[in-house]
């Protein structure tokens, strides 16, 4: 099953943020380094909270899976543009930090047409 996937990808997004967010505490001030490390972080809490719903079956799979595996890429995406500047003077590619951001505003609107979807799908009696 690819949940745990996403379960292990919070794993590892937590503890990059974590580092980027000392890195730029304490190595490399005023680089744009925590916001890259909050993108990370948040979005390894979204993942853990996201995989938890997917897998009670509360949100229709399919589209969480997508949702989850945006989250990751857009994140990652994101972040990794920002730490390269930071810590190599280069960007990953053209747009990528612009190209993930939106990615994950995609991802979360995609959450909450899941989210209807569901409300739609176990319409409560009256």
């Amino acid at each position: 099953m690819a949940l745990p996937i996403f379960v292990l990808m919070a794993g590892l997004m937590g503890a990059a943020g974590i580092a980027l967010a000392a890195a730029g505490a304490h190595i490399l001030p005023h680089t744009g380094l925590p916001s890259a490390a909050y993108m990370l972080l948040f979005h390894a809490a979204a993942l853990l909270g996201g995989t938890a719903l997917t897998h009670q079956d509360l949100l229709p799979r399919p589209l969480m899976t997508g949702v989850l595996a945006a989250w990751v890429i857009g994140a990652g995406l994101f972040s990794a543009d920002i730490a390269l500047r930071a810590f190599i003077g280069h960007h990953l590619f053209a747009m990528a930090a612009p190209a993930g951001g939106i990615l994950l505003i995609a991802a979360w609107l995609a959450l909450a047409a899941a989210a209807l979807a569901a409300l739609l799908r176990r319409r409560p009696a009256w």
